[in-house]
């Protein structure tokens, strides 16, 4: 029987279960407050009919209320209103657990991009070789951050797990009974998470569902490229940033980075026991039972914090002789099991992730001088008393070659003595994790040489006295800084101190693009253009000094921030770039979206290798040509100056204060980092995180950063008569196509409708209008430059995704804007504004955030 087209696939799989787990959900008694289930549909559907009547929201839900609840009172509306709230939170976790369930079957698990299919297309080709020679040295890294794109608690995390596998199972009494238990479970966190409750729900994902997928993907390389050899390179692994980074975070301690390395080390230690158990029940033969129960019990003993001796060298060694005796007298029963188990210390060590600590440049600068101000004081002479007079050249020789000991005692700054602090606490971790779990150091915002040499300096007095055995990995993000990166990278390289500590590390350099921030900073094209010259760049640069240069992506979940279709991203750079290493960070609802189960996690987990791989094996010249390249510069200058100009209108940031839900992030609770970086009372650009910028405009449904200054870029080529040129790119440049097709993903979220209203304000109408233009021109143009009568019509699973998760939120969606509309209503009265009502708004407001963010998956 012939497969099925994917969107037959998805139709059949998605769409009609959720439409009757939906309607058994929505007769469930949840509450006092009578036919709220019953209500819904008819809310949904006056918002549909008001929105395509140009209504505004504030008008569609009166008219809803007249027309059906007329005897309400106000208190009552307000009641009904959170009720609905909280129907169609759940109703995205139902529909997150019904697409999760069917992903196996919507997406082919042996299809293009997968491992299966590489094996055999190389086969086909006789590449096998090739691609056993490069599996020996490429490695995909993903980083899971803790930065503030999901709310669920774990709790609501456990639902939803059990209700995909019940969907899976069509266990239509169980899943009766978690919607039931989804109805009365709350997802509103009161208090802020910790750094390490942060940490303690992403451990979560290694322990349920990295730990099997990664030993899935490993063994299968192993048995089927390989045929069984050893392979040295461990491929894939996991970095983790929750406890570790600081970066804008005062509530990530030293300690707190102790006690997350710690939680990390128990956990892979308790996977390890449970595989230890079930492979003793197995293994019951002379000459190894009794050496499988002495590694349960040591085993055993670390999780209980009893004294041990077991040693992670130890315990590989016992299981390759276990494995060893089984082949030569038990033939080799049982012996993929063990060999499973053996691949799994290769992956995860007793470190589990790579804990990465970053901190921003300007910091690093602050303690860095309270440091040399203390030495001077003390009558050190590790630094010259004029120091601080230097020119900057004079400070990076100094720090090349400093040596001693900082005393600890003298600094007296105590947000000065937690950063140095964390270096010693690297030291530690190294000691007894082993040296993978905490051996890189992020600097954010890096700009200069002396970013640099400050960490290494600072790292060398502080903890690392002997040797260096921790990288450093300066973050470019502005466009200006990914213009000077090359220039500040050939000066490390011929630093002949910093040269020397690269090669100590294998001449290995990680150099981390912030695709967020540059995006934020120079908007989608010219960001996205930015960081692919930077990184040929810096390609170029490294290889002439003979450094193999890792690029680590700071990429968030939309396209805005770096997201969208990332292996077709990776699977477009040429030749040019160095693609040794996939590195890219994962986070929010993109972890749960497309990591959250075994099968999601390995299928995309599969089409990143293949993505890293295919370009190295591929005959495909990637190559952009140099028209290709003038095309994309002008564009990409273009976009860049309409964004600029955007950017520089005098109601962009008030739009942003008092049209949006910016302010509101700070109030969701869903993580411990502060919303802005700096400590000013007004709202300022450079302090604004992406995050929270590029969430606010897709809680607006405008999607800005994914779209805007791409239509009036292209528009030039249409009135200049020279459409064609940009039509030949789209058609020649994979990753120019890619680009695009990630931008119509923004442009499919929008929704301008919802906001139609703001075009008659006298003060931000006219902006609104703006956003509305370049929106309409970009949609226009897409469609023309790639042929498609429709947005995302390449992809109409995707598309038809987007489209159900779009009308579960309409009515949360209008119902923000309907509470937004009443609190500027209130501000505006000309008297101070009735505490309690701005109250019982602005929590409808934040409320409504969560649905909107976790239905979105990627945030935009």
């Amino acid at each position: 029987m012939p497969t099925q087209p994917k969107l037959t696939r998805f139709n059949q799989n998605v769409m009609s279960k959720y439409q009757i787990y939906n309607s058994i959900f929505m007769t469930l008694p949840f509450d006092s407050i009578t036919k709220t289930g019953a209500l819904l549909p008819l809310f949904h559907e006056t918002c549909q009919k008001g929105f395509a009547n140009k209504e505004n929201p504030t008008a569609i839900v009166e008219s809803f209320f007249k027309k059906y609840q007329a005897r309400r009172s106000p208190e009552s509306q307000i009641n009904l209103l959170f009720r609905f709230i909280q129907y169609i939170e759940r109703q995205v976790v139902l529909f997150d657990a019904i697409e999760d369930a069917a992903f196996p079957v919507v997406n082919n698990m042996d299809g293009i991009g997968t491992l299966r299919s590489l094996k055999e297309s190389t086969t086909a080709e006789n590449k096998l070789d090739t691609l056993q020679k490069y599996l020996e040295e490429f490695k995909v890294r993903i980083v899971l951050t803790a930065h503030p794109t999901q709310f669920y608690p774990g709790s609501v995390l456990g639902i939803i797990t059990d209700l995909t596998e019940a969907i899976r199972e069509n266990d239509l009494l169980r899943i009766n009974d978690l919607l039931a238990q989804l109805g009365k479970t709350p997802f509103y966190k009161h208090e802020k998470p910790s750094p390490f409750d942060e940490a303690v729900s992403l451990i979560w994902y290694l322990e349920n569902v990295f730990y099997k997928s990664f030993g899935t993907i490993f063994d299968y390389i192993q048995q089927n490229i390989f045929d069984g050899k050893q392979i040295e390179n461990d491929i894939i692994n996991i970095g983790f940033w929750p406890g570790g980074d600081r970066d804008g975070n005062p509530f990530v301690t030293p300690e707190i980075t102790l006690k997350v390395a710690g939680r990390l080390r128990l956990s892979i230690i308790k996977n390890y026991y449970r595989n230890v158990r079930q492979l003793k029940r197995k293994l019951t033969f002379s000459g190894v039972e009794d050496r499988m129960m002495n590694l349960e019990r040591e085993l055993y003993n670390i999780i209980t914090n009893e004294p041990s001796d077991l040693t992670l060298d130890y315990f590989i060694s016992e299981l390759k002789a276990v494995k060893q005796i089984i082949i030569d007298n038990h033939q080799s029963l049982y012996v993929d099991e063990i060999n499973s188990l053996i691949n799994k210390t290769h992956l995860f060590g007793f470190h589990f992730a790579n804990l990465d600590i970053r901190q921003d440049s300007r910091k690093h600068n602050q303690f860095f001088n309270d440091m040399v101000d203390a030495l001077i004081e003390s009558g050190s002479t590790i630094f010259p008393k004029n120091y601080h007079d230097l020119p900057e050249k004079e400070q990076v020789q100094i720090l090349s070659k400093v040596e001693g000991n900082v005393d600890l005692s003298l600094i007296k700054d105590e947000e000065t003595l937690k950063a140095l602090n964390t270096m010693k606490v690297i030291k530690t971790i190294q000691e007894t994790n082993g040296e993978k779990a905490a051996n890189r150091y992020i600097i954010s915002n890096n700009q200069t040489t002396l970013n640099v040499m400050q960490l290494f300096a600072m790292l060398k007095l502080v903890a690392f006295q002997e040797e260096l055995t921790v990288d450093i990995g300066p973050l470019f993000e502005t466009i200006t800084d990914l213009e000077n990166a090359p220039t500040v990278m050939e000066e490390l390289y011929t630093n002949p101190d910093y040269a020397a500590h690269l090669k100590s590390r294998g001449n290995r350099q990680t150099i981390m693009l912030g695709f967020s921030d540059g995006t934020k900073d120079g908007g989608y094209l010219m960001a996205n253009w930015a960081i692919f010259k930077a990184k040929e760049a810096l390609t170029t640069v490294s290889r002439k000094y003979d450094v193999k240069v890792i690029f680590f992506d700071g990429r968030g979940g939309p396209p805005a921030r770096g997201g969208g279709k990332t292996h077709n991203f990776y699977a477009s750079l040429g030749p040019t770039i160095e693609d040794e290493e996939v590195q890219l960070t994962i986070q929010g609802q993109t972890i749960s979206s497309n990591f959250g189960t075994l099968e999601s996690s390995q299928y995309n987990l599969e089409q990143l290798i293949s993505s890293g791989i295919g370009n190295s094996i591929s005959d495909k010249n990637l190559t952009m040509t140099e028209g290709n390249r003038e095309v994309m510069t002008d564009l990409s200058k273009r976009s860049y100056k309409a964004y600029s100009d955007f950017k520089a209108h005098p109601k962009f940031i008030p739009y942003l204060e008092h049209m949006s839900t910016l302010k509101y992030y700070a109030k969701t609770n869903i993580g411990s980092r502060p919303s802005k970086r700096g400590k000013s009372e007004g709202l300022v650009f450079e302090d604004l995180r992406a995050i929270p910028f590029v969430g606010s405009w897709s809680q607006l449904k405008q999607n800005v950063p994914g779209f805007f200054g791409v239509g009036t870029a292209l528009k030039h080529y249409e009135d200049s008569g020279e459409f064609e040129k940009v039509q030949n790119l789209f058609k020649t440049s994979d990753f120019f196509k890619t680009l695009i097709e990630n931008s119509m993903m923004s442009l499919s979220k929008s929704f301008f409708d919802l906001t139609r209203y703001m075009a008659e304000d006298p003060e931000y109408g006219e902006f609104w209008t703006i956003i509305y233009n370049e929106y309409e021109t970009s949609k226009r143009l897409i469609l023309k430059l790639t042929g498609y009568k429709e947005l995302m019509e390449e992809e109409p699973a995707g598309k038809a995704s987007i489209a159900v998760r779009e009308s579960i939120v309409l009515p949360l969606l209008t119902i923000q804007q309907y509470a937004l509309k009443k609190i500027q209503e209130l501000e505006k009265a000309g008297v101070k504004p009735d505490d309690a009502q701005m109250k019982i708004f602005e929590s409808m407001v934040t409320r409504s955030l969560f649905g909107n963010i976790n239905a979105s998956r990627n945030s935009a």
